[in-house]
Formats: C-alpha cells, sequence, structure tokens
C-alpha cells in the first residue's frame, strides 16, 4: 500500500482497530498507524495532511 491507496487503508485500519472512532484521531497517530499496517510501503515524506484527512474521511465512511 501506499499513501495513495486511501480507500484501501481505511478498510485495513477499519479492521484493525475496531473500537477507534476515527472521528477523535490525531494526525500524528494516524500516520503512525498507518505506517505500522502490514503491507504499508511507503515514506513518511510523501504523507501531507490532505492525505490524511482523505484517509480519515474513507476510515468514517467505512465505519458508518
Amino acid at each position: 500500500m501506499k499513501w495513495t491507496d486511501s480507500l484501501t487503508i481505511a478498510e485495513t485500519l477499519y479492521d484493525t482497530h475496531p473500537d477507534i472512532d476515527p472521528t477523535t484521531i490525531r494526525f500524528t497517530d494516524l500516520m503512525q498507524w498507518v505506517m505500522d499496517l502490514d503491507g504499508f510501503d511507503d515514506t513518511p515524506e510523501k504523507c501531507g495532511e490532505k492525505i490524511l484527512e482523505a484517509i480519515q474521511l474513507a476510515w468514517i465512511e467505512e465505519a458508518e
């Protein structure tokens, strides 16, 4: 997975952290959790606020 795979990342985060409300997560935590996912292979330098927002929004939709 790469940073641009926001939907796949969100689905994986939903499965990995089912008890977390994605509306309350801090971007610093979100970034670390994404980098810790199995199969994630990208550099922190390629991540920005817009990417994290896209992942968070996709995770919120997945949780609903």
